[in-house]
């Protein structure tokens, strides 16, 4: 288990996908402004290559706000195993980082792409070192290795097999329809690293079963370098695994460190309530309004006699 993990925020991209959440560009600033610089997550996740002019253009000011604070690196962009295109749309915003999106399970080879994998395999290739001889580091994700891993196992190991000669930098895994447990998580990650033990791996969860924040504990007792999150737990359906949870977890439970800043934590979950739109429930964990509060007579006794209820988990 290594001892300090990477937090990479998706707020801004895989988090915008919650429905009815849209960032105007004035919002996408604000929120990327404060996860850097007073949050200070390790990366954050800005866009999707290729969505729209308006996401082009908030896309370039933000790079040019990053780049004046070297900044920049910090900063990554989804893109699609399109050859050129995505990497050429994340040069022309200022981008340096592609987050290259790749099918990690048989199923969505086939049936998406209705490719073998020896023909994506020769479409990543050809992205990927287009990426890096113009100068942008190359991460990618395996989208549904969840369903992969416990589908076709042999597809995914063949996967990373082919992908370990390739100039990638990190190997972001994603529980892509939240369909893993702990114990599964566990099983897919120890079984690449222990073929491939130098392997820079990223979890990304997501919480259809609520699983999300358990789930990203045990990918970091098997030995990944870092965790995607989203303030709130914003994402589609169930959403992504909650920032404010899983950090917390990380750090008391686990004994690992983080870059975050915990003081910073109420602050972002804020920002991005209002700006989302999407109020948080007064009961959710670290952040709800009535979480540091307890009414019950038998407790308000209790903690008038030495804090006898006293939670070890503090606003602040």
């Amino acid at each position: 288990m290594h001892q300090y993990i990477e937090i990479m925020d998706t707020t801004l991209r895989d988090g915008e996908q919650t429905d009815g959440v849209s960032f105007s560009t004035f919002e996408k600033m604000q929120i990327a402004r404060y996860l850097l610089e007073n949050l200070k997550v390790d990366r954050i996740e800005l866009a999707s290559a290729r969505v729209s002019a308006g996401e082009e253009e908030t896309t370039r000011e933000v790079f040019q706000w990053a780049r004046e604070r070297g900044l920049d690196r910090r900063i990554e962009i989804l893109g699609f195993v399109d050859h050129t295109h995505s990497v050429d749309w994340i040069r022309q915003t200022g981008g340096s980082v592609i987050n290259l999106l790749a099918k990690g399970s048989l199923r969505h080879c086939e049936q998406q792409l209705g490719k073998s994998l020896v023909e994506h395999l020769l479409d990543i290739e050809r992205t990927v070192q287009y990426a890096v001889d113009n100068g942008v580091k190359a991460n990618i994700y395996l989208e549904d290795w969840s369903n992969g891993f416990l589908d076709s196992p042999d597809y995914v190991r063949e996967m990373l097999r082919a992908l370990k000669s390739l100039p990638i930098h990190r190997f972001l895994f994603p529980d892509t329809l939240g369909i893993m447990s702990p114990a599964e998580v566990r099983a897919g990650i120890g079984d690449a690293l222990n073929t491939h033990p130098d392997l820079a791996i990223d979890f990304h969860g997501h919480n259809d079963y609520n699983l999300a924040v358990a789930n990203c504990m045990a990918a970091v007792e098997a030995g990944v370098r870092g965790l995607h999150v989203a303030v709130n737990g914003l994402g589609e359906r169930a959403g992504n695994a909650p920032l404010e949870s899983v950090v917390t977890a990380l750090h008391d439970k686990l004994k690992v460190k983080t870059g975050v800043q915990e003081i910073a934590i109420m602050g972002a979950s804020r920002l991005v309530e209002t700006f989302s739109g999407k109020r948080i429930q007064s009961n959710r964990p670290i952040v709800g309004q009535d979480v540091y509060t307890q009414t019950a007579g038998i407790h308000a006794d209790g903690d008038k006699k030495n804090n006898l209820y006293a939670n070890p988990i503090l606003p602040e």
